[in-house]
């Protein structure tokens, strides 16, 4: 029985887990089939921007699978370990922005797949956290290497280590939701963030996200040497026409034929 749901309409791909039972935990089953999702709406030509959450209003994810956890030995959440990083360096890596709509819980693996995620839009009933070290565990699908780089270190620290969990209102403010909202609103906020990036080049938003992404790991001279050559290769193809015409002319660009 597959948990993961996709659903496409207006170039926007929702790609739902769907594990109620269980909070939409991810043991090893489901973390493959929605890595094997990802996959197929990154390379879908119909996609431009894509969603991901959780089936009902509990939960995003939970997190990994206790239960499942409990059976594993060293080499087995090696794997499981190397999986879930397989899945989020997909998301963070994605070519079209990806957008979580955090609903309920976003702990552990869940809270690490949003913040793989590039914009994270939340519900007043959100909660987050990598309590991992309250199971005697650390996190291990990018929790330590990530919430760092999104919060700045000693908040990140602070939440590793304790292990609590925040709520969605302190997730604003240390920037690690971008925007809050009513649990009935937040698919429609997420498909309006959506819609707002679709009416912008596609190119230009691909070359920006790997601007962004590879920026993060080098130093700034780097880092504007990389922007540079994707600045100049725009100016390759007819998007950069169409938008600098448009501008001129005073019209909307047509970027999305």
């Amino acid at each position: 029985m597959s948990h993961i749901k996709i659903k496409n309409e207006n170039l926007i791909s929702e790609v739902i887990i769907d594990r109620q039972e269980a909070l939409n935990a991810m043991n090893p089953d489901v973390l493959s089939e929605l890595t094997d999702a990802v996959q197929k709406v990154i390379s879908d030509e119909k996609t431009g921007v894509i969603i991901i959450t959780g089936e009902g209003n509990k939960a995003f994810i939970a997190g990994a699978d206790i239960k499942a956890m409990q059976q594993m030995n060293a080499e087995e959440a090696l794997r499981y370990g190397k999986a879930g990083q397989k899945l989020t360096l997909m998301i963070e890596s994605s070519s079209k922005p990806v957008i979580a709509a955090i609903n309920g819980f976003a702990l552990g693996g869940g809270c690490e797949l949003a913040m793989a995620c590039h914009m994270r839009v939340v519900s007043e009933n959100a909660s987050f956290g990598q309590p991992e070290v309250k199971l005697g565990l650390l996190p291990g699908w990018g929790g330590t290497q990530r919430l760092p780089k999104i919060v700045g270190v000693g908040k990140a620290v602070e939440l590793i280590t304790t292990g609590k969990i925040i709520n969605a209102e302190e997730a604003y403010r240390i920037g690690l939701a971008n925007k809050i909202c009513s649990s009935n609103q937040l698919m429609n906020e997420s498909k309006n963030l959506a819609t707002e990036i679709l009416k912008n080049g596609p190119r230009a938003i691909s070359s920006s996200l790997r601007c962004i992404k590879d920026g993060l790991t080098m130093n700034i001279e780097k880092g504007m040497e990389i922007e540079v050559e994707e600045f100049s290769e725009l100016f390759r193809y007819e998007e950069r026409m169409e938008g600098l015409t448009a501008f001129i002319e005073k019209r909307d660009p047509k970027f999305r034929q």
